[in-house]
């Protein structure tokens, strides 16, 4: 397993560290959608990945030519590269729903009569 992540490290090299924070402010790490290894993986792979993901650049190597059929093809992942970024485009892509435990205020019903009226006024 560990040799297995090894080759992935060294099959997805990026020039510099991956950063979004547009989606991210407070980095991978803190935001609690990512383990440590995930948070890692985004930070030191993540310029390569999407520059594949956006066809900006091409692939150099089986690993690599692997990830741009999972993503395209919608084949499972097989690693961890390939499932963080499955993540990744999942948190930042689709539309999250909001839930509240404050609901709308009810609306008056038409037979609404009021608890006081003019004819009160004269007693």
């Amino acid at each position: 397993m560990d040799q297995n992540l090894i080759n992935l490290r060294n099959a997805f090299v990026s020039p510099r560290a991956f950063y979004d924070d547009a989606n991210f402010p407070r980095g991978f790490s803190r935001s609690g959608h990512f383990t440590l290894l995930e948070a890692q993986v985004l930070e030191q792979h993540g310029v390569l990945l999407k520059s594949l993901y956006n066809k900006q650049s091409e692939p150099q190597n089986s690993f690599q030519l692997q990830f741009v059929n999972v993503m395209e093809q919608g084949v499972p992942s097989s690693n961890v590269i390939e499932r963080t970024w499955t993540k990744y485009l999942k948190l930042t892509t689709c539309k999250n729903k909001f839930h509240t435990l404050f609901g709308r205020s009810r609306s008056v019903p038409d037979s609404y009569a009021p608890l006081y009226s003019s004819a009160d006024d004269d007693l």
